[in-house]
Parts: C-alpha cells; structure tokens; sequence
C-alpha cells in the first residue's frame, strides 16, 4: 500500500506519455535515495505493461547522494532548497514531481510562486502527501510546527487546499483523489487485490477522508 505513492504517478507520467507520444523531459524534486525512478524501470520490466519513455530524468534535492544514486539512470542531479531557490528550474520540463516534498515544506505556496511562472505552457507538476479534512489540517499545522516529529512533517493539506493552489496560481486541476481507506503495515488484507481495488475506489470517491491525496496540475497553453 505504501508503494502506492510511486504507482500514481507512474500512470500520470504513463497518461502524459500517451497523449504527447514523445519521450518526457521530466524533473523529480525530492528525490530521496531514488525510489520513484527504481519504481519505474521495475515496471517497465513487466511484460504487458504500457511503458513510458523520457529523454530526460532530473533529480533535485536539498542533499543528494550521489554514491547511492548514481546508477540508477538520473541524467542529472541538481542539488538546490526549492524552498530558498528556482534557479533549478528549466522551462524545458514536461512534468515536475513533487511527491511527499511540500509537507516538509514552511511555505509551499511560496515555491508554487516560484515553480509556475517558470512551467512551459501544457506542462504539468504531479504529486502528493498526506491530507486530512481542512478543519483538521488548519488545526493540525500549527501543532506539527509546534513539536516536530521525526517524519519532518511542518504543512498539513486537504483537498481544498489542493484546490485552492491550483487556482490561486492559475493551474488547471486534471487530477485530484484520495489513497485509500486504511492502510496498515503488515495487514493481511493488503495482500488482496479487491482490498487494493477497494481503497482506490473509496479514495477517488471520499477525497475529504483522513489519509493521502495525489493530483495533478496543468498549466494552461494560454
């Protein structure tokens, strides 16, 4: 179920692929010791499954390891706050992932500010985090702000706060939807594929529910 963090945005990225039909120039922020690029050459070894193809693959992060990343295919690296800096921007990007990044971040407004104006028109920017209601999460940010933890956590979001970025910075929304009902490590359900399904179903119809939200978001060609 964790997992499921890398399987969107494999089908993001898979979508953008289909409907342009060239290779993507993608930036991933946030790259951690390479999880999301393992994620796709693992699937792009199963037989059956529609591959995506990128001319292109940046990692972006705060401090990148290089030792533990360097064979795993990044074309380059780029090591930048996102949260200080755009200089690791490039308008030559077709899709920007940020994945579990903005929740370590004090102002993910401000690096929207930064990251839009600089989006090649029809490029997008997918990801995600963890999301409660929104009565909930303007309770729970200045409490996570208050006693850090050792996840890093300082933002909290909700879908309406999804939205209302999305349209404070002139995106278009395409995608918006929660993860799952429950998930719990070591659960012997999670082995069940009608278990997956179901989780998947309940969070694209219950996004408000406390759990993990992924989205994507499009800036227009005009």
């Amino acid at each position: 179920m964790r997992v499921m963090r890398y399987w969107f945005i494999y089908h993001f990225l898979r979508i953008e692929y289909q409907q342009r039909l060239k290779p993507l120039n993608v930036c991933e922020v946030g790259i951690g010791v390479g999880q999301m690029l393992q994620f796709m050459r693992s699937v792009a070894a199963i037989p059956g499954l529609n591959l995506v193809q990128w001319s292109s693959w940046t990692g972006v992060d705060c401090c990148v390891k290089q030792d533990t990343l360097g064979g795993l295919g990044y074309t380059q690296f780029i090591q930048e706050d996102i949260e200080r800096s755009g200089s690791w921007l490039s308008a030559d990007y077709d899709a920007i992932i940020l994945l579990h990044v903005l929740e370590h971040l004090y102002s993910p407004e401000a690096a929207f500010a930064m990251i839009v104006p600089r989006m090649k028109p029809g490029s997008v920017l997918m990801g995600g985090f963890p999301s409660v209601p929104n009565f909930c999460a303007m309770l729970r940010e200045p409490q996570i702000r208050a006693n850090p933890n050792s996840n890093g956590h300082v933002s909290a979001f909700s879908p309406r706060r999804v939205r209302r970025i999305a349209g404070e910075y002139g995106l278009q929304l395409d995608f918006l939807a929660g993860a799952f009902f429950l998930r719990a490590s070591g659960f012997f359900l999670e082995d069940q594929a009608w278990w997956l399904r179901f989780n998947l179903a309940f969070g694209a119809l219950v996004p408000n529910w406390p759990s993990e939200i992924y989205w994507v978001m499009r800036k227009p060609m005009t």
